[in-house]
């Protein structure tokens, strides 16, 4: 029994006698020793506990000595909390045809073969056209007899030999014969496939011989150098988003490929069955490794409030969440609370009661409570390097005299 008896007395020694340490060399404890109701009765047993209540005298480094706690601190910044939206969009080319004839016909010429790239204007199919050859013909012989006969009307008309009504109807026969020769060369075009812009031939799946009419698709032109994506939007970002934003795309069958396009319009209206608006981007296809109708996950940051910006250091945590200390005009800090909004790499947007331009603490901050005055050692910009009008501090020990 006096063995245990001996034990308790020991144990209960070495934890008043750290206690007291703990209030002599360390100030930072004195909150936790108050609220705990010792730092009054050791004080008034005549321990030399360092009264620092004002936080002016001796909240130095160990408790002991003038001056503030050495600490670094970093101005607060301000930058956009941006948001980023995410969609998936389906692609299409840029501009795409399909190649049809516009008269029935057999097919009896193909140019071009599955796959090629053709200029705008190219033949790229004819149909049979013997019927309008002849009649091209026709019309190119009774042009001439016409032509011939104003010419012999012309000579008679110098001798006074022509009337009037003889020069007329010459006239006139010249005039529809050019009407009939265009007529026939329009008849003999049409029997023509021409591609109307510059891309790339889809398949192509008749063979020459085959009976095709004005609703047969001969292929399908696309020019994809460049591609446009289609997605929706909810109505919540209708304002948020318009021509000439930025944006990133990827195929999603290809996600590291990231391509940077730019938004081209956006839908005069809300579609009232899902509440979305409809958005049109572009993306280059350069090295025409996309194709149309392919997936993609399409990325815009969009605009956010502005917060204050700081360095991840300066944000402590305690029972009550998170806080900063924030430096007042006589370099007193103070616990401001924050909300953590935005972590990024290597900065942090909260929401709370900070200023840009105002001071916090990012290292030091073992030492401190509040009120406490600081000696700032260095004084960082928003962007952590160091402000070029602030002196770098001298060290906290004076040098001895000699």
């Amino acid at each position: 029994m006096g063995y245990w008896i001996k034990l308790t007395a020991v144990c209960l020694t070495l934890a008043g006698v750290a206690l007291i340490g703990w209030a002599v060399f360390l100030p930072a404890s004195h909150p936790a020793l108050e609220r705990a109701g010792l730092l009054g009765p050791m004080r008034s047993i005549g321990l030399p506990i360092p009264d620092a209540d004002n936080g002016t005298g001796n909240a130095g480094r160990g408790g002991f000595g003038g001056g503030g706690v050495a600490v670094i601190v970093q101005e607060v910044g301000l930058d956009d909390a941006g948001r980023q939206l995410v969609a998936i969009g389906t692609s299409r080319a840029d501009r795409s045809v399909s190649l049809t004839s516009e008269v029935s016909g057999t097919l009896v010429e193909v140019n071009v073969a599955s796959g090629d790239y053709v200029e705008a204007g190219t033949i790229v199919a004819r149909l049979n056209a013997d019927a309008q050859e002849l009649a091209l013909a026709r019309a190119q012989l009774a042009l001439r007899d016409a032509q011939a006969r104003v010419d012999r009307v012309a000579q008679l008309q110098n001798s006074g030999s022509a009337s009037q009504v003889q020069i007329d109807d010459a006239e006139l026969a010249l005039n529809r014969a050019n009407l009939d020769l265009r007529d026939a060369e329009f008849e003999l075009s049409r029997r023509e496939i021409t591609a109307p812009i510059s891309g790339w031939i889809g398949l192509i799946d008749l063979e020459i011989g085959n009976q095709i009419t004005t609703n047969t698709e001969l292929a399908r032109l696309d020019d994809r150098s460049v591609l446009r994506i289609d997605f929706d939007v909810p109505e919540r970002v209708v304002g948020l988003i318009g021509p000439g934003d930025d944006l990133t795309a990827s195929p999603l069958s290809r996600p590291r490929d990231m391509l940077q396009g730019t938004v081209l319009a956006t839908d005069a209206r809300v579609a009232q069955d899902n509440r979305a608006l409809r958005v049109q981007a572009q993306v280059p296809n350069d090295d025409d490794r996309l194709r149309p109708g392919m997936a993609f996950r399409v990325a815009l940051d969009l605009p956010g409030e502005s917060l204050p910006l700081l360095d991840p250091m300066a944000i402590q945590w305690n029972r009550n969440g998170a806080f900063v200390w924030a430096l007042d005009a006589e370099n007193a800090v103070q616990q401001v609370r924050v909300e953590v909004v935005q972590r990024r790499d290597a900065t942090v947007l909260v929401r709370g009661d900070l200023e840009p331009g105002m001071l916090v603490v990012v290292e030091g901050v073992q030492n401190l409570r509040p009120g406490a005055t600081v000696a700032p050692r260095e004084v960082r910009r928003s962007d952590g390097r160091p402000r070029l009008d602030t002196e770098t501090a001298q060290a906290d020990d004076p040098s001895p005299e000699i």
